[in-house]
């Protein structure tokens, strides 16, 4: 059974700093793409996601624009996501995703594990 757990979110002020943090369990660490998603109160948005093994292939979401950073360490089974330079509108309840894979995946619902989320808020 995959289980997702993560962690680090909280309320910041704009222009703070956060650091997600995904713990995967029940796959294959190794070989798995992880995304994370965001739920505003209008839609679920995609964030950034890194592809299995050595995460050479990363992507992120146009509003992202330099501003987060996503890693992971195999080792661990954790993937982190670096949020620099928050803004109000990145408020929301962040969702990490798994799944076995050979290549990075950036829409939800090609995933199929998820986690249960981390709320973020940013104030101004």
């Amino acid at each position: 059974q995959v289980s997702i757990l993560e962690s680090g979110g909280g309320s910041v002020q704009s222009g703070g700093s956060l650091r997600l943090t995904c713990v995967v369990s029940g796959l294959n660490f190794k070989w798995a793409s992880v995304g994370w998603f965001r739920q505003a109160p209008r839609e679920q948005e995609f964030v950034a996601a890194i592809s299995p093994e050595d995460g050479a292939s990363i992507s992120y979401a146009d509003f992202v624009q330099g501003r987060f950073t996503i890693s992971r360490d195999n080792a661990k089974n954790t993937v982190y996501l670096q949020m620099d330079s928050l803004k109000p509108e990145d408020t929301a309840r962040y969702y990490c995703a798994a799944r076995p894979a050979t290549r990075v995946h950036i829409v939800a619902s090609e995933y199929r594990n998820w986690g249960q989320g981390t709320l973020v808020a940013v104030s101004s």
